[in-house]
């Protein structure tokens, strides 16, 4: 029953779209119509700037910490933990507060990784910024931090529930990143200071 309900706060706090309700506060538009049309931390910084995507981008990561903390304090069971986690990545990315248009989730997964497995994430965090300095595509280091988090937890002989875990976070950001990948083939993808 504890699960469940943790399971539950995590998609509701995840459903909260900070960068949805920031642009209407500050610039009195939906963010999901502009630049990139995607409701996250990088178009942020694209359409408001960088102070605005600081602030959505420190909320996104709490999403994730919050119930992740919840259930390792409530619980302590590694597969609750990583579903409360998982929870509220799916509600960023599929919000039941806004219509189900979200964004992709790399901000509240970096707040659930980094809340189970600090320094395998922190790791698979420093080669993510990396590759953002080097190329300047956000996507590129998200997928490469999400590709990354599940290898430094076998590395780091994390349980089984976290590796599994990371694996289906992996996955369910490929897919929210398809439309990037496409464009990357293509060679359009927006890069960080450009515009979309």
């Amino acid at each position: 029953m504890e699960g469940t309900l943790l399971i539950v706060l995590g998609y509701i706090l995840g459903s909260i779209s900070f960068s949805t309700l920031v642009a209407r506060k500050m610039a009195g538009i939906d963010i999901r119509e502009h630049g990139s049309r995607n409701a996250g931390a990088t178009n942020t910084l694209r359409v408001l700037g960088v102070g605005p995507a600081l602030f959505v981008l420190v909320l996104d990561t709490l999403k994730g910490v919050i119930p992740v903390l919840l259930a390792m304090r409530i619980t302590g069971e590694p597969s609750w933990i990583v579903l409360s986690g998982l929870a509220a990545i799916i509600g960023h990315n599929w919000p039941v507060f806004f219509s189900f248009r979200g964004g992709k989730g790399v901000a509240t997964t970096i707040g659930v990784a980094t809340s189970f497995a600090f320094i395998p994430s922190l790791i698979a965090g420093m080669f993510a910024m990396i590759v953002i300095i080097l190329f300047r595509y956000v996507s590129v280091g998200s997928l490469c931090f999400v590709s990354l988090l599940p290898v430094m937890l076998f590395i780091f002989q994390y349980p089984l529930p976290y590796i599994l875990g990371t694996l289906v976070i992996g996955l369910l950001s490929f897919w929210r990143h398809r439309t990037n990948i496409i464009r990357l083939v293509q060679g359009k993808e927006n890069k960080l200071g450009g515009r979309p």
